[in-house]
């Protein structure tokens, strides 16, 4: 007995829904670190350097301030330009407290530049004290030999945290273009496996199916051959009791029947009481012996093997319009010749097609129609009636043991419903 494949195609699925789970996971993993580099690492460090470019840009101006003072040539004195220092001062401290907030750096790098701009203004402070002592002249000499020297050691610093910038933000480039790279074997990798796993599904579910379908086709075959062993006895048993019927019962009752016919002419009265007596006996065994033969026929029509089908159909036309008064209208075409063993399917199947009629058709006339074409024959039984339900209703045995007929011909049979109401029989089979 074979195994049922499901639990094997439940665990290829379950493997593959697993896979697909995993490679999901490992690739939400690489997107979720994707964005925090993103969001983390490039986005800060745009703030950074837009905020390194502002304290850049106020150190530039702090420059041009002090070439100004120490050159003189607007003609202000030096305490003319403590407000305008003071107000670059206000925004670099507030531009280096953001930066501070958003720079990732080592304590030493942030005392470095904390101590640099403090000793800056520390200087600035001391360059006003001695302006406003009234010598300028040593105010401005402390202006180019200390300021601009610690202002332009601020740029430098300054420009360095740029280039690391930069150098921070490619390399959070480049990081980023090997994950979406990553990322992307991982989907072509995910879609492999994928296939993989339908393909291997696939395959198995066909292996199977093909088991599957090797086993309805030897339990057809099985079938058939029992379908065909079934009514090759039914067919045996039909004409054993045919031919008992028609041989011994018939032949008792003609016995009788004969014996009853000399007893009426022994000599009785033609008014004698026995006499009539005798008459109607004779006439029950005679009605009797019809009765028989017309069973015997039904059972096994001895006219099939000994004529063919063409005369069995011949002759069961009118034993059938005598016994249910339907009229049946029988037409033939061409000649041939249906081989013994293909014969009696045929004759049984056109049997139970005209029974149908008398039973359920409640129709009053019926039309039968055999043609020869070639190597195929074709029988039609159709008649006016209800005709067949139209949801098909329930099978009935009869036309189960029809269809089987047809497959033991190699042949076809349909059943057809007409619109104008009726039911239309055909069976075709080939006579080779």
């Amino acid at each position: 007995m074979h195994q049922s494949p499901t639990p094997r195609l439940l665990l290829a699925l379950a493997i593959t829904l697993l896979a697909v789970a995993v490679f999901s996971w490992f690739s939400l993993r690489q997107v979720d670190v994707l964005r925090q580099l993103q969001s983390n690492t490039i986005d800060r460090h745009r703030k950074d350097s837009l905020q390194l470019l502002r304290i850049q840009n106020n150190l530039n101006s702090l420059g041009h301030s002090l070439r100004d003072m120490l050159t003189g040539e607007t003609g202000y004195p030096l305490a003319a330009y403590r407000g305008e220092l003071q107000r670059m001062r206000l925004d670099l401290e507030d531009a280096l407290h953001i930066e501070d907030s958003l720079a990732p750096r080592s304590p030493e790098q942030r005392q470095y530049l904390t101590n640099s701009i403090a000793q800056f203004w520390r200087s600035v402070d001391q360059v006003f004290e001695i302006a406003d002592s009234g010598d300028e002249q040593r105010a401005r000499r402390m202006i180019a030999n200390s300021l601009q020297a610690q202002q332009a050691a601020l740029t430098v610093t300054v420009a360095r945290l740029l280039v690391a910038n930069n150098e921070s933000e490619e390399q959070a480039a480049s990081a980023i273009q090997a994950i979406y790279a990553q990322v992307e074997r991982n989907i072509y990798l995910l879609l492999a496996v994928v296939v993989i796993g339908i393909l291997l599904s696939s395959s198995s579910v066909i292996y199977y199916n093909r088991q599957i379908f090797n086993q309805l086709e030897n339990l057809s075959e099985q079938r058939s051959t029992l379908a065909r062993q079934l009514i090759g006895v039914q067919e045996d048993v039909l004409r054993s009791l045919s031919r008992e019927l028609h041989d011994e019962f018939g032949q008792i009752l003609t016995a009788i029947g004969t014996m009853l016919g000399r007893a009426e002419r022994a000599g009785l009265a033609t008014d004698s009481p026995l006499r009539r007596d005798i008459s109607e006996v004779r006439e029950i065994v005679q009605e009797t012996l019809e009765k028989i033969r017309s069973l015997s026929q039904t059972l096994h029509p001895t006219v099939l093997d000994d004529y063919g089908l063409d005369k069995a159909i011949e002759r069961f036309v009118p034993m059938f319009e005598k016994q249910t008064g339907i009229q049946v209208d029988y037409a033939k075409e061409g000649v041939g010749e249906v081989p013994e063993g293909s014969a009696i399917h045929v004759y049984r199947i056109f049997q139970e097609a005209l029974n149908n009629v008398a039973r359920h058709s409640k129709s009053k006339t019926a039309e039968v129609r055999m043609r020869y074409q070639g190597d195929r024959l074709s029988l039609e039984v159709e008649d006016q009636g209800v005709g067949l339900p139209e949801n098909g209703g329930r099978k009935g045995l009869g036309l189960v043991a029809m269809r089987e007929r047809a497959e033991l011909l190699k042949g076809t049979l349909t059943f057809h419903r007409s619109a104008a109401g009726g039911t239309k029989v055909h069976l075709e089979v080939p006579l080779s």
